[in-house]
């Protein structure tokens, strides 16, 4: 897909939509902030990480592993009070920030000791992000498993988000559920997050994972969750193969491809967060860890900075 012609796409669609007659005329004229997830480039190293981050235009960086090692409190750039320390000098000689530490906690769980492994990896993430004055963590739903009662799942999926969510309460972190696994469907993340809000708890916009399933457009789910919204993951690609089932895709497989040359309607998204004042960074998850055949970093992490600096209409 074009980035310009989709853009274009974007401006006509968007009008309609939304029935906003100026939506034709914005001015994109802030640089948006933009951070990349770690996840899609498992073997550099973190300096290499930050190097590359500041060479092409980025103002954070979202940790989700390094050098393959997930649970961050055992990477050496995090393992004791010096290293830390040590770590933000780094970060802050690069003019970069933390923006978002990716846990793998996953909060649907009745099992009670998988439930207390999970929560505790929470909590250690949430203490490590306020050592790195980095805002969020990430936790995941995850599932709906067909032998739970749904509605007892997204009661332990509230639950456990209002436990993390006390647990950084003072910490200067927030918690932030991503839309992942089986919790796609805007009806059943709103009824999470109006029963999990706080000032500690958030809600992470994969709109890839989001659309790849439902194809619920942008301009109706937005509207319905911005408020939980606190930062995004951007990605793009295409779904193959698989057929729609009580509205939602099943058995098909995603294609991830760089911004702007899939199907989804990724610039839709990011026009309506920009144009409402969203303020987070605008994060891209490159899932080279999960698909190695994809494009390799060095490609995919420079191409990224350049389409959206095209859409914004900045010079790169």
């Amino acid at each position: 897909m074009n980035i310009s012609s989709s853009r274009r796409d974007f401006l006509k669609a968007g009008a309609g939509l939304l029935g906003l007659s100026g939506l034709s005329t914005l001015s994109f004229r802030k640089q948006p902030l933009l951070s990349f997830s770690t996840l899609g480039c498992p073997d550099w190293t973190f300096p290499a990480i930050m190097d590359f981050a500041t060479k092409n235009g980025y103002s954070g960086v979202e940790v989700r592993g390094i050098l393959r090692e997930m649970d961050l409190v055992k990477c050496p750039e995090f393992s004791n009070a010096e290293n830390i320390a040590a770590t933000l000098r780094q970060m802050e000689d690069h003019q970069l920030k933390f923006v978002n530490l990716g846990s793998s906690a996953e909060l649907h769980l009745a099992d009670a000791a998988a439930r207390q492994r999970n929560l505790d990896e929470g909590r250690r993430f949430i203490d490590l992000a306020h050592q790195l004055r980095c805002p969020y963590i990430r936790v995941f739903p995850n599932r709906l498993p067909k032998e739970q009662d749904q509605n007892a799942t997204i009661g332990l999926i509230t639950k456990g988000l209002l436990e993390l969510g006390e647990h950084a309460r003072n910490s200067g972190v927030t918690v932030l559920m991503e839309t992942h696994g089986d919790l796609v469907e805007t009806a059943v993340l709103e009824q999470i997050m109006q029963g999990a809000s706080g000032p500690n708890t958030g809600l992470i916009w994969d709109i890839f994972n989001m659309w790849s399933i439902t194809k619920e457009p942008p301009a109706e789910v937005y509207p319905k969750l911005k408020k939980y919204i606190r930062h995004t993951h951007i990605k793009d690609g295409k779904t193959i193969g698989g057929h729609m089932e009580n509205r939602k895709m099943v058995d098909g497989k995603e294609q991830y491809l760089l911004l702007g040359q899939g199907e989804s309607p990724i610039f839709e998204a990011i026009g309506l967060l920009y144009k409402d004042g969203y303020p987070g960074f605008y994060s891209f998850e490159w899932e080279k860890l999960w698909h190695p055949e994809i494009a390799e970093p060095e490609v995919a992490l420079a191409d990224y900075p350049k389409a959206m600096k095209k859409f914004f209409r900045l010079t790169s």
